[in-house]
């Protein structure tokens, strides 16, 4: 299934590096002043499995394909972007188009580098931008009200029921609470998905910290700062310190993240948290023709995780043989793992766990 991250965050903030860094590309324009990136730059990265390398090697695969994330570099919003402020109106378009988005908050000081506001306040940037997106919102939803309110009145109970939802969404938008964490039944949030509202999309935040302060910011505490009660949602990263490392062999990265104290590159984090942010899974595939991830959502029945492959391995399944990735890596492989009993064959009622290694049975 295909993932798309939104970069977004105000003019100057770092956006362009980050993206570049993260994408090992130099495709974003990188300028101090603002408004240097205006058409969005797309990207795909790579999601880290170490699973991968292993089942490939086992398996003697001639191909390698890992899951990929698609992250597109927003230009730079502004006060005033849902009224057109800073070809805003063009910029929020794109961020619709995103599953979720990844918002970056300047966390460090340089006086050699131009801020839009002139002084660092992550929570004051934090808050412009959730504004603008609330703001657009607002004027999505004022616009469907005015058509469910006029069906409203032919009497219809549904048509009833659904211009009160949407009434009951704009008044909350209007106290200033993005979608996401409104109090909405399941029901309700599939009768609005149609209004493809932006803060409905998941959003993390992604600080760009200065190299002296990786591995001292306290997540909690800048949570609590940004108004979220998920230290998760905040991945501190280091423009600077990433774009040095996409020039790095990966023993060097090692040896380079060892003198920082620090195990993982912030962008391995940020996808991974991404992937949690989200309620995405992996599960693999291993042969001699190719070792792949696949990406799918929690909770996916077998016949949904085939159909990823294929539609027509949804419709027609019929089983699918499964191996956990530890027991096929203990075994020391397919065959192996048969034999010791390690495979299952497991119906349409099978949830899909992560790690699972794969192959499915269905009928043409």
């Amino acid at each position: 299934m295909s993932l798309k991250i939104g970069i977004v965050g105000l003019p100057n903030v770092g956006k362009s590096t980050i993206f570049n860094a993260l994408t090992k590309t130099h495709t974003a324009d990188a300028q101090n002043y603002p408004f240097c990136t205006i058409d969005p730059n797309v990207g795909i990265v790579e999601v880290p499995d170490h699973r991968l390398k292993v089942l490939s090697e086992m398996s003697k695969s001639a191909k390698t394909i890992p899951a990929a994330i698609e992250f597109v570099d927003i230009a730079g919003l502004v006060k005033g972007a849902s009224e057109g402020e800073g070809l805003g109106n063009k910029f929020l378009s794109h961020i619709r188009e995103c599953n979720a988005i990844g918002h970056v908050i300047r966390y460090f000081d340089d006086p050699n580098i131009i801020h839009v506001h002139g002084n660092i306040n992550p929570k004051y940037d934090c808050e412009i931008i959730e504004s603008e997106l609330i703001l657009a919102d607002i004027q999505t939803v004022e616009k469907r009200l005015q058509k469910a309110g006029a069906d409203a009145k032919s009497g219809d109970k549904k048509k009833k029921e659904y211009a009160e939802l949407v009434q009951k969404i704009l008044i909350e938008l209007q106290k200033g609470i993005l979608a996401i964490n409104m109090k909405l039944e399941e029901h309700e949030k599939l009768e609005i998905e149609d209004l493809h509202l932006l803060t409905m999309k998941p959003n993390i935040y992604i600080l760009n910290i200065h190299e002296s302060q990786i591995g001292k910011v306290d997540r909690e505490k800048v949570a609590k700062e940004l108004g979220t009660d998920d230290p998760n949602k905040i991945v501190p990263i280091s423009a600077k310190v990433e774009e040095e490392l996409g020039a790095f062999s990966d023993e060097e990265a090692k040896e380079y993240l060892k003198t920082l104290g620090i195990e993982d590159t912030g962008f391995n984090t940020l996808i991974k948290e991404c992937y949690s942010l989200l309620g995405l899974i992996t599960y693999l595939t291993t042969g001699p023709m190719e070792t792949r991830a696949w990406t799918i959502k929690k909770g996916f029945l077998a016949p949904q995780a085939a159909g990823v492959i294929h539609t027509d391995f949804e419709k027609g399944f019929i089983k699918a043989e499964v191996i956990s990735y530890e027991d096929f890596v203990t075994a020391g492989g397919e065959q192996k793992a048969k034999e010791q009993g390690l495979m299952r064959l497991e119906g349409k009622d099978y949830t899909v766990k992560d790690g699972d290694v794969m192959h499915f049975k269905f009928a043409n």
